[in-house]
């Protein structure tokens, strides 16, 4: 990932000293396992521990030389050993080191970013609950629909982002899985006791069946996940984006004191991190794409995965923990205009309660076809010309033989359309 989305702790999480880190931490998880059911002398572990050491040079040269880099790891890791090295990788193939210690990293960043999901869930409640009696205009198509509430968008980000955090917590907990079972996976030169301890010291569970390696549909059901979450993130984006518009104004990205938004145009302000969050997530969902691409290898195992996951694990977590972390300051710092929600409702000229006439004319007995074609007419009169739709119901004389006139401007009341918000919000925030 480029320096300018790598947030720690995700960066350092995927640092190649890390990754070595882990690769030990899986390899002396193996060598306790050993001594602890006496296949190995006592103090073997101790020994193995104070003699091992990383050297991210020393290692790449090595791996300039022997064209692998656990072999490489190994080499240089062992040098110090002694006699003890013939006890380190004992029984082992590299992808038992490489996928269990990958398992620990997914699992770790995958906490980083639903502890950063849940602060994002947090300022969208907060928001919801803020702007839960302001009306603004529901559009749909882009077009004006029906007033709704504003709060009620914020709800619906906030229910989603929730869904999302059960669907990564649920791929973490799949992906919280080793494999230290052998070349083929059939534990022909190590005994399942010892991958179970060893993984137990790691917090992982053995894969139930594996080949070389960890099956593909894991990872490849956390990098969906992941794509899920950026997409949400992406909707509330272009939602505020759209909102930002000229024409629209109803809410402002915040802007910093110094910021500039154009170098040719002084009064610029643009929706650059929605815009980016957007930008992001198309990314994410091409890596989600590209695992899938890895679950169907050759026999026990091909290599043509690895060269995907370096790639697409560490960006799609680090991205994804960036748009969370981007998105908790625009959600908490975005500027809200509800007098422009009002001037933009007031634009419409009362187009969009023509649904209360329509079904207000049924149930005084016309017929839903006939009361569709009057209330369609007068729309059209409207969209068409200069009055407003409350005026041109008020002086129709099929409607004033139905309704008299107060009985009409009751009808063309915004609040209506929030009477069952409070129903919504108890539904999420209190259960039911």
């Amino acid at each position: 990932m480029i320096e300018r989305y790598a947030l720690s702790p995700l960066k350092e999480l995927w640092e190649l000293e890390a990754q070595y880190e882990r690769w030990l931490e899986v390899e002396l998880a193996v060598v306790n396992a050993y001594e602890k059911t006496g296949r190995i002398p006592q103090g073997t572990l101790e020994k193995i521990k104070s003699a091992a050491r990383i050297d991210l040079e020393a290692i790449s040269e090595i791996e300039k030389q022997v064209d692998h880099d656990v072999i490489a790891f190994i080499k240089f890791v062992t040098q110090g050993m002694g006699d003890e090295a013939r006890f380190f990788h004992l029984g082992l193939t590299s992808s038992d080191v490489v996928d269990t210690a990958l398992s620990l990293a997914v699992r770790k960043s995958g906490r980083f970013i639903v502890s950063s999901l849940e602060q994002l869930s947090r300022a969208l409640k907060e928001k919801a609950i803020a702007y839960r009696d302001v009306v603004c205009m529901g559009r749909t198509h882009g077009i004006h629909a029906e007033p709704t509430s504003f709060g009620l968008k914020f709800l619906s980000f906030f229910v989603e982002i929730e869904r999302a955090i059960l669907r990564l917590n649920r791929a973490i907990d799949g992906c919280s899985v080793g494999k230290l079972s052998g070349a083929v996976g059939n534990y022909a030169n190590i005994l399942p006791e010892i991958e179970s301890m060893a993984l137990g010291e790691l917090g992982l569970r053995p894969t139930a069946v594996s080949s070389q390696i960890i099956p593909r549909d894991i990872h490849a059901e956390f990098l969906s996940a992941l794509a899920i979450a950026a997409s949400s993130i992406e909707r509330m984006a272009v939602e505020f984006r759209h909102l930002q518009r000229t024409e629209v104004l109803e809410v402002q990205e915040p802007f910093k004191k110094g910021q500039r938004g154009s170098s040719a145009m002084p009064h610029k302000k643009n929706p650059i991190i929605c815009e980016r969050l957007t930008g992001m997530a198309r990314l994410i969902r091409s890596y989600a794409g590209a695992s899938l691409e890895d679950i169907a290898l050759w026999h026990e195992r091909d290599i043509s995965h690895s060269s995907v996951e370096r790639v697409v694990l560490p960006d799609a977590t680090m991205l994804l923990y960036y748009m969370s972390e981007k998105s908790v300051y625009l959600v908490s710092n975005l500027v809200i205009y509800p007098e422009r929600m009002r001037e933009n409702f007031k634009a419409s000229r009362n187009l969009v309660f023509s649904q209360r006439i329509m079904l207000a004319l049924i149930e005084r007995g016309m017929s839903r076809e006939e009361a569709y074609r009057l209330v369609q007419e007068l729309s059209m009169d409207c969209w068409n010309g200069s009055l407003d739709f409350k005026q041109l119901v008020l002086t129709n004389q099929v409607i004033a033989g139905l309704m008299d006139s107060e009985e009409i401007s009751r009808l063309f009341s915004p609040e209506y359309f929030l009477r069952n918000v409070d129903f919504v919000f108890k539904r999420v925030l209190n259960g039911g």
